[in-house]
């Protein structure tokens, strides 16, 4: 491989992922060659169309040792984590064995091959519930889950490996990604499914159940609750920007993903009905234990700091693209 190729690589973990595979598509656009490292447990072998693929798991020193030494990557963005809340309560083994030990194999992966620059996909759950809305990233990080705290276990860990190993990294604080690319390449497909968008598109067309809505007792204006909605690509193109951040010696941050606005389930729902033409049946359910009523971010930090500025976010967009995806599917 030749020399050069170091200066544009970047391995990608969890690449075969939803944002991960969105991350690689903002990568090769912006003229970097991303590499997918994924065990392929979550993901899909065709959702890797930018580069190539490298099967293997994070806990495989070995497998990792391996990839680094062929490709030689300038930095790693990791996407990869299990992510499911509920389960992570039922098996926080499950969580902490692979989101922080497996996370500590790749970072020590990195300071053996000299690789100091990371993008990390952490979590609005490292908040857990807020003092305050809008969220900013001085907000205390107080996870109540085995999720969030694996997520913030990491951002942890990246500290102490700056301080040891000179290891610079972003930790990008997601809310609520979803959409899908627009020219319909690549979207959200999860197994099992548990986001209100692709689940809500399968109850309006028959492929699955009522829709059910958790809680329509919250203290908000519609009585259901109020999250930030991040489309994919724009949470993608904020990974781009991270890394260039670090490239021209940007210092270890974390960064709010956010809109800023919050849309409640309902107003999901009407969006979907506008959109689409379809009617979602739903019915109501019992508050799910932890859903706190509002999470909305304040994401000025990343419009300041890196230049980053949503361009696909309004609702009805993230609706028709999710849309367009789920029809071709």
């Amino acid at each position: 491989m030749s020399s050069d190729i170091s200066q544009t690589t970047v391995l990608v973990t969890g690449g075969a992922g939803y944002a991960g595979a969105h991350g690689c598509k903002a990568l090769a656009a912006a003229g970097y060659q991303p590499v997918a490292y994924d065990n392929l447990i979550y993901g899909h072998e065709e959702a890797v169309q930018w580069g190539p693929l490298e099967r293997g798991d994070l806990a495989d020193r070995a497998r990792l040792d391996d990839v680094f030494q062929r490709y030689r990557p300038a930095a790693v963005i990791h996407f990869a984590a299990y992510a499911y809340v509920g389960e992570s309560v039922t098996d926080p083994g499950k969580y902490y064995r692979n989101n922080v030990g497996g996370t500590l194999s790749l970072i020590e992966a990195m300071v053996a091959h000299k690789v100091d620059k990371l993008v990390f996909s952490s979590t609005c759950a490292t908040y857990g519930e807020p003092d305050e809305i809008p969220i900013t990233e001085n907000c205390p990080q107080r996870p109540i889950n085995p999720y969030g705290k694996s997520k913030l276990m990491v951002e942890q860990m990246l500290a102490d490996f700056e301080r040891a190993h000179g290891l610079k990294s972003i930790m990008l604080r997601y809310f609520n990604a979803a959409g899908a690319s627009p020219d319909g390449e690549i979207g959200e497909s999860h197994e099992p499914e548990t986001h209100l968008i692709p689940l809500a598109f399968d109850a309006a067309v028959g492929k699955g159940p009522p829709l059910t809505v958790f809680g329509d007792d919250y203290p908000t204006q519609d009585g259901t609750c109020i999250r930030d909605y991040i489309h994919v690509g724009d949470l993608a193109h904020a990974h781009f920007r991270a890394l260039d951040y670090l490239e021209k010696d940007g210092v270890t941050r974390g960064f709010n993903l956010g809109t800023g606005s919050g849309v409640s389930v309902r107003e999901i729902l009407d969006a979907i009905e506008r959109v689409t033409g379809r009617t979602v049946p739903y019915s109501f359910g019992a508050r799910r234990e932890g859903d706190p009523p509002v999470l909305v971010s304040n994401a000025a930090r990343a419009r300041t700091e890196l230049g980053w500025i949503p361009a696909m976010s309004d609702i009805d967009t993230i609706i028709a693209t999710a849309w367009n995806w789920h029809q071709r599917r």
